[in-house]
């Protein structure tokens, strides 16, 4: 078990201060419930529950060694935290077993975390040796070196391509599924080397031939999209009137959705020839960001995981039954 300092060493939050400003105004009175649906290490909810003293925290993680990190973390806190081990679509489902009918703000950092990436044998990580597993939830599901071996090269392409927007798809399918015809691909540094090889020599000072093919897997082992579809409409199903959602995205695929979930709830569900907007027909939830905010130039220099992070946030202002 890590110590409160070594967490600290390992594990920057992104764009903490901002996340802490945009979710208080909705937790500042006694009981208020906080969900961190990604608790992680827990450095965003440490941040929150200190800010925000009247908060309750429901924090929600598929990794179990992410948990007990957190949960030791977060011990100072005592009866204000509780946490749970699902991953975040079963949000709903969860919130009904612990009697929770409302929450007044929930927070998502989406992608891999710090522990997973910073754990070699974790299998995230295209850039140290280690058994090719990439499961969040270590207890369950295929690993990536099983779906390496089932699917055919059309399937492995196209996975490629949706989940990881890379432009040599085809060719890498096709090197995998001849590398593997020879021998299993079992570990990072195996499926780095079958990449690399088939790199046209023009595209190999472009960036890491593996980063986009370690993506696209990732996002299909964890079925993160499926999650991330099914999740965010249950948190801002349970936000009272006043509360707020935050959402930290890493990958355009995720921050898309994110995007126009947001703007959809944001518009008024009224024709747009009706001379006026009744009253039922409203929007129900507001922006709080304009676009995306991105981590300031200082802090991505500091900690280069908060570059990619387009983070994105709402506010419900009107109830369900309105």
């Amino acid at each position: 078990m890590k110590d409160h300092d070594d967490i600290a060493a390992i594990h920057t939050p992104v764009m903490l201060d901002r996340v802490v400003a945009l979710v208080a105004p909705a937790l500042d009175h006694e009981g208020a419930v906080y969900v961190d649906g990604t608790l992680g290490m827990g450095g965003h909810a440490e941040a929150v529950l200190r800010a925000c003293p009247g908060a309750r925290l429901i924090g929600f993680d598929r990794d179990a060694d992410a948990i007990e990190i957190a949960s030791a973390r977060l011990a100072p806190f005592g009866e204000r935290v509780r946490t749970v081990h699902a991953v975040y679509d079963e949000l709903a489902d969860r919130l009904d077993d612990l009697g929770v009918e409302r929450i007044d703000a929930a927070f998502f950092d989406l992608g891999v975390s710090s522990l997973q990436l910073d754990e070699a044998e974790r299998g995230f990580s295209y850039m140290r040796d280690a058994p090719l597993d990439m499961r969040m939830d270590r207890q369950h599901g295929e690993t990536a070196a099983e779906v390496l071996a089932a699917l055919g090269e059309r399937e492995l392409r196209d996975l490629f391509h949706r989940y990881g927007d890379e432009k040599l798809a085809g060719r890498y399918a096709a090197a995998i599924v001849a590398a593997r015809a020879e021998a299993p691909i079992r570990t990072t540094g195996r499926l780095v080397e079958i990449l690399q090889a088939a790199t046209p020599a023009a595209r190999r000072n472009s960036g890491h031939p593996a980063k986009r093919v370690f993506q696209a897997l990732r996002i299909r082992v964890n079925g993160e999209l499926d999650a991330l579809e099914a999740a965010l409409p249950q948190a801002m199903d349970r936000l009272r009137v006043g509360g707020r959602l935050v959402v930290e995205a890493y990958q355009s695929l995720e921050d898309r959705f994110v995007k126009r979930t947001f703007a959809d709830a944001c518009e008024s569900s009224a024709p747009r020839d009706l001379p006026f907007v009744p009253e039922e027909m409203q929007p129900r939830f507001r922006l709080l960001t304009r676009g995306a905010e991105q981590a300031p130039d200082e802090e991505a220099n500091l900690n280069p995981r908060a570059k990619p992070v387009r983070l994105r946030a709402i506010e419900r202002i009107r109830s369900r039954n309105a």
